[in-house]
């Protein structure tokens, strides 16, 4: 079971080291020592609101501001955690952790795990709960050696902060191909389509979240539409 989620969890990893290791880099880069980078990593793990957040400290904004900011950032994650309230009421003491962890990344793994049907409930349960936690140790790793690094070696922090894009990328590229298996890239083109209409409309700091919205609503909309499309190519491979 360890060495199906760790397989899994591989190419977070890859991200999630290198990215938590630029995160450190550019918070020791402000000032901050590695146990900053750890506290964190284990008690904020936000990803890319973790980078907003240094800026945030840096600035000396106010705490109610430091919150909404954050809020704001990570909004996304209640859209799109929908989809597992149910799995995650099921996993008993392990629901507030599996809430807390669900980052984009790890997501997109636990979206495959739901989807497998060779194994049963308890396994998948089992399952996303080892994928979720491989996944912050990746990250408060990453984020501490980042720190050290800056400690020990001097870099410069230009442009750093677009490792988080990269990972992004990777992460769509994995599941264009998960989609592509399954006979369908609806929700692929969707989330394409409306994130740049979003940008275009609302620009650059403020597209995120509604081209979100669109998206999910348009998936819900055509979410008999896509699963047929899935049982069709399901059935496809079976008679091949």
């Amino acid at each position: 079971m360890f060495n199906y989620s760790f397989k899994k969890s591989i190419p977070i990893m890859t991200g999630y080291i290198f990215i938590g290791i630029a995160f450190g880099i550019l918070l020791h880069s402000q000032g901050f020592n590695f146990l900053w980078a750890a506290g964190m990593a284990l008690f904020v793990y936000a990803g890319s609101a973790q980078f907003v957040i240094v800026a945030l400290m840096v600035s000396r904004a106010a705490l109610p501001v430091a919150a909404l900011m954050v809020f704001l950032v990570n909004s996304r994650h209640m859209f799109y955690g929908i989809s597992f309230i149910q799995r995650f009421k099921s996993m008993g003491k392990k629901y507030w952790y599996m809430i807390y962890t669900l980052t984009d990344e790890t997501y997109s793994v636990l979206c495959q795990i739901k989807d497998d049907t060779q194994i049963t409930d308890e396994e998948k349960n089992d399952r996303m709960f080892l994928v979720s936690m491989l996944n912050q140790i990746y990250w408060v790793i990453g984020c501490t050696v980042g720190a050290l690094i800056g400690e020990i070696l001097p870099f410069s922090t230009e442009g750093i902060e677009f490792s988080m894009t990269a990972l992004f990328v990777v992460i769509f590229v994995e599941q264009w191909i998960s989609w592509r298996e399954k006979g369908t890239h609806i929700p692929a083109i969707t989330g394409v389509i409306s994130a740049v209409v979003c940008l275009a409309i609302f620009g650059a700091d403020k597209f995120i979240l509604p081209s979100i919205i669109i998206t999910v609503g348009i998936l819900l909309s055509l979410e008999k539409r896509i699963e047929l499309k899935e049982i069709d190519n399901e059935k496809e491979i079976e008679n091949e």
